[in-house]
């Protein structure tokens, strides 16, 4: 027995779709409506292949972290926990600033405007961002190049609050380059004076 008619839209490029509104919009601020008109689909199609806006928001986070946001991931690798830090907060820089890309942050601005009736979804957030932090605590658990700062949780969770600081003024309307500039000032201070 045939399971319906095929799908008239790439699935793929819906959810690319779908991510750049609720980037841009924030989960409190995108209307089913919005995403349909972005999606290209109607209700019934956006329901029957990724569910309600709740679970449609889960896959686009997915689809947030291993694409624009993977450089963060990608940072833990890097040889030294000092290029770690850089990487960590210039990426953030680009991300959120970029030219070509919403500003701000998909999970600082879910976190930070949420209503009761989306609890679930920000705690997806909460927790998207806690795992990122743990593993950044993990990764300079390992460092031997940072002696003189502080204790490994202290420091993923200062890095993490920079990281955070420079999506919310993004989405405020700072440039790349005032960002840069701020990003710079906050690795000399925190991988320069210590040394």
């Amino acid at each position: 027995m045939p399971g319906g008619r095929p799908r008239s839209f790439d699935a793929d490029t819906a959810l690319d779709c779908a991510l750049e509104v609720f980037w841009r919009n924030g989960y409190e601020g995108t209307s089913l409506t919005d995403l349909t008109a972005a999606m290209g689909i109607n209700k019934p199609s956006l329901y029957a292949a990724f569910g309600n806006k709740d679970e449609l928001f889960g896959k686009v986070l997915t689809r947030y972290l291993d694409g624009p946001g993977a450089y963060a991931a990608d940072a833990l690798d890097a040889s030294t926990a000092r290029e770690v830090i850089e990487r960590l907060i210039l990426g953030a820089v680009d991300l959120t600033a970029g030219e070509t890309t919403p500003q701000g942050c998909l999970c600082v601005k879910t976190v930070q405007a949420c209503g009761p009736n989306s609890h679930a979804v920000r705690h997806e957030a909460v927790a998207v961002r806690k795992a990122s932090e743990t593993a950044l605590r993990r990764r300079l658990e390992q460092a031997t190049d940072l002696p003189s700062h502080p204790e490994p949780a202290a420091l993923a969770a200062l890095v993490h609050t920079i990281s955070d600081g420079i999506a919310v003024q993004a989405a405020a309307g700072r440039s790349h380059d005032e960002l840069r500039q701020i990003a710079n000032v906050a690795l000399h201070a925190l991988l320069d004076e210590g040394q």
